[in-house]
């Protein structure tokens, strides 16, 4: 293919352009006094303009509205493309100035709209000359646009400027009629909601959209005015719908990289990602225009966590200048939400007020603060007193210590609140952003779900849709009615063996449980391995007995957590946990292995933690191991200095276990034979009561049980 005659036309095409931005330029006194006296306002420059499309990052729809004739906005190569512009406000319309570059449309139409979404034409034409075209039209709108049907040559449409010139009309509606704004001055604020105050008593918002109009009305009934989410998409309308059909409001999020705080994904780069930048403007362009006008929204929040998640992406300088970075694309978020819909507040939430002079010097559009602060809460006002805030905050989570908050516990994980503490954490929270009186606007608490694992008993106020203390609390909290059955109370609760639970085995749990109404209660035990593989599932444990219980410990060495759920059959639970460490069970007899020397086919000496050598299956510490390459087959074998008899093998295994193995006795390392060998190995703890006598004991891998290769913790030899 000869690419000579595509370069030519791009040529031509630069040098057409270049000679009609100097016409534009030469003509450009012309063109404004061509204006009628009465249309003496130029109402479009600068104001919010999208697309259809755009040809690329370089000529975006802002270009025809920045009052810069050498810049432009270019579609796409196709037909039936348009470029609006957001007035503000609705407005006269008298003349539409388009000033063309090369590219230009032959046939098509100037329409106005008051809302974006219904279009009503005031001009149209197929005989379009390109240049600059000033047309005297009449109509009235906030929303202006031309809408490109027939273009004249094979590009798409340009055009340097598009300008609308007319007479303003006002603001929007009077504050009152269809608003949330804030009013008061220093220290003495107010959220306005049609102008009566708005103390927002909230809760974030776990289900499903589909189901908030079956689940609004129980949250009003106890007080709830709003509901917190992270993300505006095109599913938000069923929430946002059911909130205002129930009275009830919206801040309404919009997710940024990295959301989520600490454990955040995705590393944007807001120094140099224009394309990751532009498109998430879109986006919030996108969904401010589509929800603006209903009714259940309250605020809109942009982003989460992000001025603390950078720390997963970077540090340092770089760390700070993309904090300062990011809360610049904030700043620009907001104005864009602003342009858009001028009668809702913005915000920008940040799991620690340490984000907050990030947004005081480079976000100063946003109208108030917003925090997640859990076992921070009460501090958060002398950080606001402490930083010199000139703007009024609401508390978007919050609640009981969280997991990063507490001390461990006797097995080294984190210590979790018991079920009246959490209550009372919610309490806590609660009085202490009333306690900021003119400042702290209210808050949504943390969280109304119906996930039912690790972090959900933790954090949710009805797990598996059943209320728990910190329900009631909120409810008391909030002005709902008092009274009705309300659940258990447990005070206590001990494990009879929390750091050396045998696997497979059992242990005694005693709990100190009351019910305020006299109800007959149950008790269902779980487990949970969040500790061990990550998991947040919890899987329920055979137990026996009214009080001690009996319950069954998992086979799986490590730290476990313990949950009691205690139900009084009203649809109340309460939720009690302990962690314990399952260990390998006690052998009778001396670990003759114990010290001795282990050789192996193959050990793992790089990586996380290594070198992993055989030496570690004999040194009686559980918490040491070998592990081989990661192929089949791979053996170890331990030599017990002479030929010893022995009555059981212990194999303790890490999570790389073997499916298939064999172990073999012999009296000199060469001439090996059988002593026991299985394909069904599960892992965790195998004991092998087939006695032998040798001096070398060797333990051959075939088939593993994992993508890995075989690692054990101990290799016990015993004797009685």
């Amino acid at each position: 293919m000869n690419p000579l005659p595509a370069l030519r036309a791009r040529r031509r095409r630069r040098i057409a352009a270049a000679l009609i931005a100097v016409a534009v330029v030469a003509l450009g006194n012309l063109v404004v006094s061509a204006v009628p006296a009465q249309a003496a306002t130029l109402l479009s420059q600068g104001k919010t303009a999208t697309a259809s499309t755009s040809e690329g990052a370089g000529t975006a729809p802002a270009a025809a509205v920045d009052g810069d004739a050498n810049t432009r906005w270019s579609s796409e190569w196709a037909d039936n493309q348009w470029l609006q512009v957001d007035l503000g406000a609705t407005a006269t319309v008298e003349q539409v100035v388009l000033q063309w570059e090369a590219a230009y449309a032959t046939g098509y139409r100037i329409e106005v709209s008051a809302n974006g979404q219904q279009w009503n034409p005031i001009y149209s034409t197929t005989t379009g000359h390109g240049g600059t075209e000033t047309l005297n039209v009449s109509g009235s709108g906030r929303y202006v646009r031309v809408f490109a049907t027939t273009r004249a040559n094979g590009y798409g449409v340009s055009l340097f400027e598009f300008k609308v010139f007319g007479t303003p009309g006002d603001s929007g509606p009077v504050p009152g009629t269809g608003t949330v704004r804030i009013a008061g001055s220093q220290g003495n604020w107010q959220l306005l909601v049609n102008n009566t105050p708005w103390t927002v008593k909230g809760l974030t918002w776990g289900p499903p959209v589909g189901e908030a109009a079956q689940r609004l009305p129980e949250l009003k009934a106890i007080g709830v005015n709003t509901v917190r989410t992270w993300g505006t998409d095109g599913t938000s309308k069923a929430l946002f719908d059911a909130a205002a059909a129930n009275g009830m409001r919206v801040v309404a999020g919009y997710w940024l990289q990295p959301g989520g705080g600490p454990g955040s994904g995705g590393c944007a780069n807001y120094v140099t990602d224009t394309n990751y930048k532009t498109t998430m403007l879109a986006e919030i362009r996108r969904w401010t225009t589509e929800y603006k006008d209903n009714a259940g929204v309250l605020i809109w929040s942009v982003g989460n966590e992000s001025v603390l998640g950078l720390q997963n992406c970077y540090s340092g300088a770089e760390l700070e200048q993309q904090r300062i970075a990011y809360a610049t694309f904030v700043n620009d978020a907001a104005k864009a939400i602003h342009a858009i819909d001028p009668n809702h507040p913005v915000t920008s939430t940040d799991a620690w007020t340490g984000a907050w002079p990030y947004y005081k010097q480079y976000s100063p559009d946003l109208d108030l603060l917003a925090v997640n602060s859990y076992g921070h809460v009460c501090q958060v006002k002398q950080d606001w007193i402490n930083g010199g805030y000139n703007k009024p905050y609401i508390l978007t989570e919050g609640g009981p210590a969280g997991e990063w908050e507490v001390p461990n516990d006797a097995n080294g994980v984190p210590n979790q609140p018991t079920d009246v503490q959490k209550r009372d954490g919610y309490t806590q929270a609660w009085n202490c952003i009333l306690g900021h009186a003119g400042v702290a606007l209210g808050a949504t608490l943390f969280h109304y779900g119906n996930e039912n694992d690790f972090g959900a008993v933790w954090f949710n106020i009805t797990p598996g849709n059943e209320k728990s203390l910190a329900w009631y609390a909120i409810r008391q909290a909030f002005g709902g009615p008092a009274g009705g059955n309300t659940p258990p109370v447990i005070t206590n609760m001990t494990l009879s063996r929390t750091t050396d639970a045998p696997a497979g085995g059992t242990i005694s749990v005693n709990v100190a449980v009351t019910d305020p109404n006299g109800d007959a209660l149950s008790h269902e035990f779980k487990v949970g391995g969040k500790y061990i593989d990550g998991s947040g599932a919890l899987v329920t444990t055979p137990s026996s007995g009214n009080g001690p219980f009996t319950v069954t410990v998992p086979q799986r060495l490590g730290v476990w957590k313990l949950y009691d759920y205690v139900r009084d059959g009203k649809g109340n639970v309460s939720i009690e946990t302990r962690s314990f460490r399952v260990v390998a069970p006690p052998t009778a007899g001396t670990n003759i292995a114990r010290g001795k020397t282990a050789t192996a086919s193959s050990y793992q000496q790089v990586g996380n933690g290594a070198p992993y050598p055989p030496s570690n299956v004999t040194d009686g510490n559980n918490a040491t191991r070998w592990a081989s390459d990661w192929a089949d087959p791979q053996w170890v074998q331990v030599d017990l200095g002479s030929v010893q008899s022995f009555d059981q093998i212990q194999l303790i295994w890490e999570g790389a276990f073997a499916r298939e193995y064999r172990i073999e006795v012999s009296d000199d390392g060469n001439a090996w034979r059988a002593l026991y060998n299985t394909s069904a190995g599960n892992g965790d703890v195998d004991d092998i009561t087939t006695g032998g006598t040798g001096r070398y004991v060797r333990l051959t891998g075939t088939a593993r049980g994992t993508g890995f290769g075989y690692s054990l913790y101990e290799f016990g030899i015993y004797k009685r």
